[in-house]
């Protein structure tokens, strides 16, 4: 008779020796005795995909990660069977294949060591859920620095941190809390100036230690799920970034006015309010792009509804507030308030679209229009719906751009802030509990959002904005860093989670301008405004309870300065767009640490503040109160000041003048910066010119200039311009270069070129090998000329 019947509790079990192996065209297979297959991928020379499986049997190979327009191919493969290891050679990495244990080591093409395994891959069985916590751990080196990783709250090396995926509402999160909003589980390890990736795709919640429990140790694992990550070698930062980026994906461009600055707040109301928020701006020239309208616009925060009472003709305020410019976003949260009068709760009931308990029950949670139930948006059918619901609010109504909000999803009182684990999900026909779909769940959900928007939009492009996100999510939609504070700490984590974001794939994000929580003072608004400006996405929010956080809320002098920082980010509209342009065709990052920029020199390593706005500017914010400048370190090249035309040469730290109405701003040598004139929205003006500013350099700069007709699609048609310049300087001469691409005619006919530095004065110029008269280019003394947009090769001689 057995008496003992309960399951041994074995710890952590380990692969043992390999006793099968088998080639299946770019797919590598390795089984152990005991039941330990890994599957190794060659997607690329430079990106590999490592998969374990125990017990013989991989799970459904499935995930919301990864593009469909991901590259593929490779130049060469071959595979040799040694002692002790398997030998795999690709044209940029060999991988080593331990036969005793399955430990992998990964090396260059000049055998230095990029990543090693520690323990290696190892599992422990789960028997509280069924499954096994599956974990992987690697020798960290000394010296090495790791990068990436999403919206963390901390330093951007984060060696020495642990920090945990689990998608989560923080509220007035603090510096190194964790977790945070979002799960992007990848990162960057540099190691002797030599950069390598790894992205670990689970779902699950995942942790990540960098060195922080042993020094000479970096492990990641998940609480369920698959051992399954991606490597991708560099060597150099840009590389490793733009293979990672390739693979969970970009956006399409956006409409441009969404690059343009927003207002928001919990919340606009009633409509007089947002029409005075509106005039308010007209009235002050402070430029603005977009209002949003928080919960309080939704009768009892019912999701697709209007208050009749706060605002009555939402359709006619839509139509007279784009008549003066400004686009209206409206909130969309996932949790549909339970009432059988209410038509979108109704049809979720009848299609039985709402989430359900692991014993059949609807899940329920609070949330703001009281208790909820929840869409199962990792079901088609379900996303399809959702994207539906959107007709009437952009078709009929003319709202140009969604909002989602609490779609972690954020639930109210309850201690885990979340859904119950037993919560079950559809996961596109691959049927799991919400461990495995929580993380994914916000993504999924501004998925149907995005598809809905961009029906409904259609031929214009949409917009869509999301707290909750997944790695690709930066596929459908921008987003920000969540419920901030307003203090001189958030300033600074803005700033290190805008870089590290944009470093992790997810360029078209942006932070509550001023702080979400309490209230600014005026010198903190200036100042975070004059760092916001240089972020992709740019938007003043903030809580209603903590008072006014307009730029026009902390008098004259501060309006003042924000106005004018308002109207730089509207002069680099062009410069802004070209930026996004490189992002989504080379996965290039729009902002970049330094050390991105120049992983050679270790003094960029631990930096926070700099950052590489674009490719040619270096923005260095002030961060502290009562700041008549700051310290900042310059990168390699030579710097212009935007503001002087002083020129710094790299490699130094310096300090810098910076009172409050100025922030330290610098421009590459050589760089040509394209500027539109000062619009109060995008579209207000015809743009007449296009001025560039162009920044000598004795040797030789590479800018460019991207536009289209700023909505629509006809760019993927052709119909786009894409301006390279090539500017080459001398001692006494300037030559600048012109090819172009695409058949978008721009509405302009000249640019006004604008020199800074120049060593000498100009005496004559010639356009496409003939002389013109100074006169007909409106030289202006040594200062600027304007010549036809059409040159080939512009040559400008002095003495």
């Amino acid at each position: 008779m057995i008496t003992n019947t309960e399951i041994a509790k074995t710890g952590n079990q380990f692969p043992n020796h390999i006793v099968d192996f088998k080639q299946e065209n770019d797919k590598l297979y390795f089984t152990t005795q005991n039941g330990v297959i890994l599957q190794v991928t060659i997607l690329r020379d430079s990106v590999v995909r490592f998969r374990y499986a125990t017990e013989y049997v991989f799970e459904p190979d499935f995930s919301y990660a990864i593009s469909e327009d991901v590259n593929l191919g490779y130049n060469e493969l071959t595979v040799e069977n040694e002692i002790p290891e398997y030998v795999i050679t690709t044209s940029k990495i060999k991988i080593y294949i331990n036969k005793t244990n399955l430990k992998v080591q990964i090396v260059d093409m000049d055998d230095v060591i990029l990543a090693e395994d520690e323990l290696g891959f190892h599992w422990e069985e789960n028997f509280d859920y069924g499954g096994n916590v599956v974990k992987m751990s690697k020798i960290s080196h000394s010296g090495e620095s790791y990068y990436g990783m999403g919206d963390k709250a901390s330093h951007t090396n984060l060696k020495g941190k642990r920090v945990n995926n689990w998608v989560t509402d923080s509220y007035a999160y603090g510096k190194d809390q964790e977790p945070l909003y979002k799960s992007i589980p990848f990162y960057i390890g540099l190691k002797e100036s030599i950069a390598y990736g790894i992205f670990f795709d689970n779902s699950f919640s995942t942790y990540f230690d960098f060195a922080a429990e042993k020094r000479n140790v970096t492990s990641f694992w998940a609480d369920g799920g698959e051992m399954n990550y991606y490597f991708f070698y560099g060597p150099e930062m840009k590389e490793v970034v733009e293979s990672y980026t390739d693979l969970t994906g970009v956006p399409e461009l956006p409409p441009l006015w969404a690059l343009g600055f927003h207002q928001s707040k919990w919340s606009y109301y009633p409509e007089k309010k947002v029409k005075d928020i509106a005039n308010t701006f007209r009235k002050l020239n402070i430029p603005c792009d977009a209002i949003y309208l928080d919960i309080d616009y939704m009768e009892g925060f019912r999701c697709f509804t209007w208050d009749n009472k706060k605002f009555p003709k939402p359709k006619k305020m839509i139509e007279e507030l784009e008549e003066d410019g400004f686009k209206t976003i409206t909130m969309i949260d996932p949790g549909i308030k339970i009432d059988r009068d209410y038509w979108v709760y109704q049809q979720a009931m009848d299609n039985g679209f709402f989430c359900r308990r692991a014993d059949g029950p609807h899940f329920k949670g609070k949330v703001w229009p009281g208790e909820c139930k929840f869409p199962d948006f990792t079901n088609p059918e379900v996303r399809e719906w959702w994207a539906e619901l959107y007709k009437e609010m952009i078709a009929d109504m003319g709202v140009s751009g969604v909002w989602n909000d609490m779609n972690e999803p954020a639930i109210m009182e309850v201690p885990t802030k979340t859904a119950n684990l037993d919560v079950r999900h559809d996961y596109d026909g691959h049927p799991c509990s919400h461990r495995k779909a929580h993380n994914v769940y916000g993504m999924q959900m501004v998925r149907a959002t995005y598809e809905g928007v961009k029906k409904f939009m259609f031929p214009r492009r949409p917009f869509v904005l999301t707290r909750a996100a997944y790695a690709g999510t930066q596929r459908y939609c921008a987003t920000w860093t969540g419920d901030n504070v307003a203090t001189w700490e958030h300033l600074w984590i803005a700033n290190v989670q805008m870089q590290r974001m944009c470093m992790s794939g997810y360029s078209f994000v942006g932070s509550d301008i001023g702080g979400f929580a309490e209230q600014p003072n005026g010198e903190l608004f200036a100042r975070w405004m004059q760092l916001a400006v240089f972020h992709p996405f740019c938007r003043v929010h903030s809580s209603g309870d903590h008072g006014d956080q307009e730029p026009w809320s902390f008098g004259d002098e501060i309006t003042d300065i924000v106005r004018d920082f308002i109207e730089l980010r509207y002069q680099l509209m062009p410069y802004l767009y070209t930026m996004f342009y490189n992002y989504i065709k080379e996965g290039f990052p729009m902002l970049q640490s330094l050390v991105f920029y120049d992983q050679e020199d270790p003094q960029t390593h631990f930096r926070t503040d700099e950052f590489i706005f674009g490719k040619q500017m270096l923005v260095c914010p002030v961060q502290e109160p009562n700041a008549q400048g700051r310290r900042m370190y310059f990168p390699k090249g030579n710097w212009y000041n935007y503001w002087t035309d002083e020129l710094t040469e790299g490699g130094v730290e310096r300090w810098v003048p910076a009172e409050i109405h100025r922030v330290p701003l610098f421009v590459k040598e050589g760089a040509m910066i394209p500027k539109y004139p000062v619009q109060q929205y995008i579209g207000e003006k015809e743009i007449e010119k296009l001025g560039i500013d162009v920044y000598f350099k004795e040797g030789t700069e590479n800018s460019k200039v991207y536009e289209d007709q700023q909505e629509g699609y006809d760019y993927k048609k052709g119909r786009y311009s894409l301006r390279r310049f090539k500017l080459t300087g001398k001692e006494n001469e300037l030559i600048i270069q012109q090819f172009k691409d695409g058949n978008f005619i721009t509405p302009y006919d000249n640019f006004k070129m604008t020199f800074h530095g120049l060593p000498f004065t100009i005496e004559t110029v010639e356009l496409d090998n003939e002389e013109v008269d100074l006169k007909d280019i409106k030289l202006n003394g040594n200062n600027s000329i304007e010549v036809s947009k059409d040159f080939t090769e512009l040559h400008i001689f002095g003495k």
